[in-house]
């Protein structure tokens, strides 16, 4: 694991499982207006980091990627409060954007993670964790997590903390 500097942490997830598990660590830190990026190429284990999220977020029903629907709703089981997964992969052009009606998720107050948020760049807030997967082998994957904000911040260094001990 390396801190490159308080805002990126950069480390290798060695299989699936432990990428879900730090997902979960992720997801029971998120508090409502967190705006989790998932970025990466097919296969980079965004959706395995999606699941663990929504798990350790307390969602009631496993994450599943919104590929064809485009936008699944997880509420968590204490309180309703939702986590949207938003996947833009098929988002071709802008007006998909608003025709899916993601520019209302953004405003609806609930947690957001988008798969392929390089597509939707310009409609996302600036405050991100920003996430980029990268395939190293058939087990193992790079994560950089890049803080943008005040508050992608703080969950950054408690991240590091509830993960690595750092």
């Amino acid at each position: 694991m390396a801190i490159l500097d308080e805002q990126t942490l950069d480390f290798i997830s060695t299989s699936e499982e432990q990428t879900v598990r730090l997902g979960v660590r992720l997801g029971e830190l998120l508090q409502v207006g967190d705006l989790i990026c998932l970025a990466g190429e097919l296969g980079s284990g965004k959706t395995a980091m999606a699941r663990g999220i929504g798990r350790g977020w307390g969602a009631g029903l496993p994450v599943t990627s919104p590929s064809y629907t485009l936008v699944n709703e997880y509420p968590r089981l204490r309180d309703g409060r939702l986590l949207y997964h938003v996947d833009c992969y098929r988002l071709e052009e802008e007006a998909h954007v608003v025709t899916a009606g993601i520019e209302d998720i953004l405003d609806d107050g609930g947690v957001i993670m988008v798969e392929w948020p390089e597509r939707i760049d310009d409609l996302l807030p600036e405050d991100r964790l920003w996430i980029e997967l990268r395939y190293i082998s058939d087990t193992r994957r790079g994560l950089r997590m890049n803080a943008i904000g005040d508050r992608p911040a703080k969950l950054l260094r408690q991240f590091r903390q509830s993960a690595f001990g750092v």
